[in-house]
C-alpha cells in the first residue's frame, strides 16, 4: 500500500491539518505540566489502566525501556523473553511476526497487543526503533481488553517529543553483516516550545547468521504534540514501515524421536523459488488531552493501522513418503513433505476509538481515583485465494530441491469485527493503608466470517462482562501486599464446515485468575513475588471429522496454571543486580484425551529463571559491563508427555562506554549473544496442529555507535 493513501483517513487528515495550523496560531500560554520522565526504577506502566506507579499497582507487569533495548541489543518483540521469566517464546521466526507466552499461555497477536493503550493487530513486523517502551501486563487481561487470551497484554508505547530539542544518530552492525542507521530528532518550535516534533528514521540491511534470510527494512515515522493552551495537548503521531525477509521454518521431531539440535544456521526455507515475507505497516492516532479543572481530565485517542502482508514460504509440514503416516512431524529417516504455500496481497485494518475521563474526588472521606469511558473497535480482514501444493519430498539437511506450484487453489477467509466497550475503573482509598480496586468493562461484540469464495459464512454478537477486584495494603512506603481476581472472555465460532453437526455456534472460554503479590522498596532495592492461578476453559473435536455431520466441536477440559513469580533489583556500589523467576505447574483437566489427562501443556516451561549483572568499572566510570544469563527447564513437546526437550543455559555479555565531546555525547555499545556458542532446542511450539522445533541463535556479535547532541 502506498503511504500517501494512509493520510486519506479522516483522523490522519484532521490531525495533518491541525499540525499544520499551529504555525498560525500563538497560544495564550502554555501552563501544561512538563513532560516527566519517570524513573526506569518505578514507572508509570500505562497498560494496567491505572494510572499510577508499578510500586502501587495490584499487579503484575514489566518494563522494557529504550536504553535497555539498545543495551541489551533488543531487536524485535520476541526478545522480552531475555528479561521477564513469566515471557517466553511461542513460535518466533527469523523473518515472521512475533509470539509471546505469558504465564504458559500464548497471547493472540489479534486481541493482545495494545499501541498507547489502543488496540492493534500484531500479525506483522512491528519495529522498535521509535518505540519509548515496552509493557507486559501479566494475568488476565478482562480489565483492558473485551476478548482476548488469558496470560497478560503487551503494550507499545511510541515515543513523543521531550521537553527539549535533542539529536542521535546510530549505527550499527550484528553477525554476519547486517548494517543499520538510524536517527532520532526531536525540536520544539514556537512561543514557550509550545510546539514539539520527533522524527524516527531507520534503514537496516539484513544479513543474519540464519543462512537464505537476507532482506531489509526501513522505518518513518513522526510524533508532535501541540501545547495548545494551558489546559490543552494535541498529540499526533504517524508510522510507515516495511520488511522484506526470508521466514525461517521449524524443524520437528523425526518420527517418534526427538532429534539432536541442528546447526542453528540452517534454514529450510531455501528452495530456489523462496520468496520473502514483505511486510508494510502503517499507523496513525491522534490523542486530545483536556484539563477539566479540579483534579479531572478528558481524553479522546483514535488509531487507525493498516497492514499489508504477502505471507509466502517452503513450507515443511508433516509425512507421508514413510511406512507410518506422521501428519504432525516430520519422518523418522529426515524427510518431510514440501508445500509452496503463498497467502499475497493479505489486507489487515484495525481502527478504534476512545473518549474518556479520568479524576479524583472524594465521597463519604473516601477518596476515589476514577476512570469511566467508551472504547470502539473495528477490525477487516481480506484475503484472496491462497496456494498450498505439495511440492515433493525435503530432507532436514536442507539439501533437497524441489520443484515451485503457486497454482492459487485454496480460499482464504475474510473478517469483520465490530465492538463497543464501556469501561470504570475505581481506585477507593480507604484509609492511609488500604485501598480497593474495581474495575468493570462491558463488551458488545459482533463478528461475521466468509470464504473468499463466499462459503461457509458465520455472523454472531455477544455481549460480555468481564469484572475484576484487587485489595492492596501498603504497610509502609513503597511496600505493599495485594490480592486480586479478574475474569477475561475469548471468543471464536465453530467453522461453517458441513463436518460440523453444529457448525456456526459461538463458543466463549471464560477464564479466571487468583494472584496475591507482595513488593518491596527500599532506597537500593525493589523485591517482590507473586502466586497466582488461571484457569482457561479449552475446546475440542468429537467424531471422525472426515465426513458430512461427523464431528462435533465441544469442550475439552482446562488448562490449569498455578505459579509463582519473583524478582529482585539491587545496587551494591559500582555493582547493580537484577533477576527474575517463575515456577509453573501447568497442567489439562478434564480432556478428551485420556493420554493428555493431568499432563503439561506442550512448550511450557517449568522452571525459568533470568540474572543479570551490570558493573561500573571504577578505574573508568564511563564504562558498564553487562552480564546476563538464563536458565529454561525441559518443555513437553506432546500432549502426553511421552517426549521433550531438554531445559538449557545461555548467557549474553555485553559493554557499554560513554564519550563525552564538546556539546554531545558518544556512546559505546558492543555485545555477544550465546557467548558459549550452545546449541539447544529453544522451544516446542504445537503450531497448525503440527509439532515444531526451533533451535537456539548461534553465538552472534553485535557493536553500535551513537552519537547524541
Amino acid at each position: 500500500m502506498a503511504p500517501i493513501r494512509f493520510f486519506r483517513t479522516p483522523a490522519a487528515a484532521a490531525a495533518s491539518m491541525l499540525c499544520l495550523s499551529v504555525y498560525a496560531q500563538a497560544p495564550a500560554s502554555t501552563n501544561l505540566p512538563p513532560v516527566t520522565v519517570v524513573g526506569r526504577s518505578d514507572p508509570v506502566v500505562s497498560v494496567s489502566g491505572w494510572g499510577v506507579p508499578l510500586s502501587e499497582a495490584p499487579l503484575q507487569a514489566s518494563v522494557l525501556s529504550a536504553s535497555q533495548m539498545k543495551d541489551r541489543g533488543v531487536q524485535r518483540i520476541a526478545d522480552m523473553v531475555k528479561s521477564d521469566a513469566s515471557v517466553s517464546d511461542a513460535y518466533n521466526s527469523e523473518g515472521y511476526w512475533d509470539f509471546l507466552a505469558v504465564r504458559g499461555f500464548t497471547l493472540d497477536n489479534r486481541f493482545n497487543y495494545r499501541r498507547d493503550g489502543l488496540p492493534i493487530n500484531a500479525e506483522t513486523s512491528i519495529p522498535l526503533d521509535n518505540k519509548e517502551r515496552l509493557e507486559v501486563l501479566k494475568g488476565t487481561s478482562g480489565i483492558q481488553a473485551g476478548t482476548s487470551a488469558p496470560g497478560g497484554l503487551a503494550n507499545l508505547v511510541v515515543k513523543r517529543p521531550g521537553g527539549a530539542s535533542a539529536y542521535s544518530a546510530t549505527l550499527g552492525w550484528r553477525e554476519r553483516n547486517s548494517i543499520l542507521t538510524a536517527a532520532d530528532l526531536t525540536q520544539r518550535f514556537g512561543a514557550e516550545g509550545a510546539l514539539g516534533a520527533r522524527l524516527n528514521l531507520a534503514y537496516e540491511d539484513l544479513q543474519p547468521q540464519l543462512r537464505d534470510a537476507k532482506g531489509k527494512r526501513h522505518l518513518a515515522a513522526i510524533a508532535t504534540e501541540w501545547r495548545a493552551g494551558a489546559d490543552t495537548l494535541v498529540e499526533f503521531e504517524v508510522e510507515h514501515s516495511h520488511r522484506s525477509q526470508p521466514s525461517q521454518p521449524a524443524f520437528s521431531l523425526l518420527g517418534d524421536r526427538v532429534p539432536e539440535p541442528v546447526d542453528p544456521r540452517l534454514n529450510l526455507n531455501n528452495q530456489p523459488w523462496s520468496q520473502p515475507v514483505v511486510m508494510d505497516a502503517n499507523n496513525a492516532s491522534l490523542r486530545m488531552t483536556q484539563s477539566l479543572g479540579a483534579n479531572w481530565r478528558g481524553t479522546l485517542h483514535a488509531l487507525t493501522q493498516r497492514l499489508v502482508t504477502d505471507d509466502r514460504l517452503a513450507f515443511p509440514y508433516g509425512c507421508t513418503s514413510a511406512t507410518t503416516y506422521y501428519p504432525d512431524r516430520y519422518c523418522p529417516d529426515g524427510t518431510f513433505d514440501y508445500a509452496d504455500y503463498r497467502s499475497e496481497n493479505e489486507r489487515r485494518r484495525s481502527d478504534a476509538l476512545e473518549i474518556a475521563m479520568h479524576g479524583e474526588t472524594d465521597v463519604g472521606g473516601m477518596k476515589h481515583t476514577l476512570s469511566v469511558g467508551l472504547l470502539q473497535s473495528r477490525v477487516t480482514h481480506r484475503f484472496e485465494r491462497q496456494a498450498y501444493n505439495g511440492v515433493g519430498t525435503g530432507t532436514v539437511d536442507g539439501g533437497t530441491v524441489v520443484p515451485a506450484n503457486p497454482t492459487l487453489n485454496d480460499e482464504n477467509t475474510n473478517r469483520d469485527e465490530r465492538s463497543t466497550e464501556l469501561f470504570a475503573r475505581d481506585a477507593i482509598r480507604l484509609n492511609d493503608h488500604l485501598t480497593t480496586w474495581l474495575g468493570l468493562r462491558h463488551t458488545r461484540l459482533h463478528r461475521q466470517s466468509v470464504r473468499t469464495d463466499g462459503s461457509r459464512d458465520t455472523n454472531y454478537e455477544e455481549r460480555l462482562i468481564t469484572p475484576s477486584i484487587a485489595l492492596s495494603y501498603t504497610f509502609a512506603p513503597q511496600q505493599l501486599v495485594y490480592t486480586s481476581w479478574g475474569r477475561g472472555i475469548e471468543s471464536e465460532v465453530v467453522t461453517n464446515r458441513d463436518r460440523f453437526t453444529n457448525r456456526g455456534v459461538a463458543l466463549l472460554s471464560t477464564s479466571r485468575q487468583l494472584e496475591a503479590g507482595l513488593k518491596v522498596g527500599t532506597p537500593n532495592a525493589q523485591w517482590g513475588a507473586a502466586l497466582f492461578q488461571v484457569v482457561r476453559p479449552q475446546w475440542g473435536n468429537v467424531g471422525a471429522c472426515n465426513a458430512a455431520g461427523s464431528c462435533t466441536r465441544v469442550p475439552d477440559g482446562q488448562a490449569r496454571h498455578r505459579g509463582l513469580e519473583a524478582n529482585a533489583a539491587w545496587r551494591d556500589g559500582p555493582w547493580a543486580f537484577g533477576g527474575s523467576l517463575q515456577l509453573l505447574h501447568a497442567r489439562r483437566e478434564n480432556t478428551l484425551d485420556v493420554n493428555a489427562e493431568g499432563k503439561r501443556p506442550v512448550n511450557v516451561p517449568e522452571r525459568t529463571l533470568k540474572l543479570q549483572a551490570r558493573y561500573n568499572v571504577a578505574a573508568l566510570p564511563a564504562l558498564q559491563l553487562q552480564a546476563d544469563a538464563m536458565g529454561v527447564s525441559h518443555r513437553a513437546v506432546v500432549a502426553d508427555n511421552s517426549l521433550s526437550i531438554p531445559g538449557y543455559g545461555v548467557m549474553d555479555l555485553a559493554a557499554r562506554y560513554e564519550q563525552k565531546l564538546i556539546g554531545s555525547t558518544i556512546t559505546w555499545r558492543a555485545g555477544v549473544d550465546n557467548v558459549f556458542n550452545r546449541r539447544a532446542w529453544r522451544e516446542s511450539p504445537l503450531q497448525f496442529d503440527h509439532v515444531y522445533l526451533y533451535p537456539l541463535a548461534a553465538r552472534t556479535f553485535r557493536a553500535s555507535v551513537e552519537v547524541s547532541l
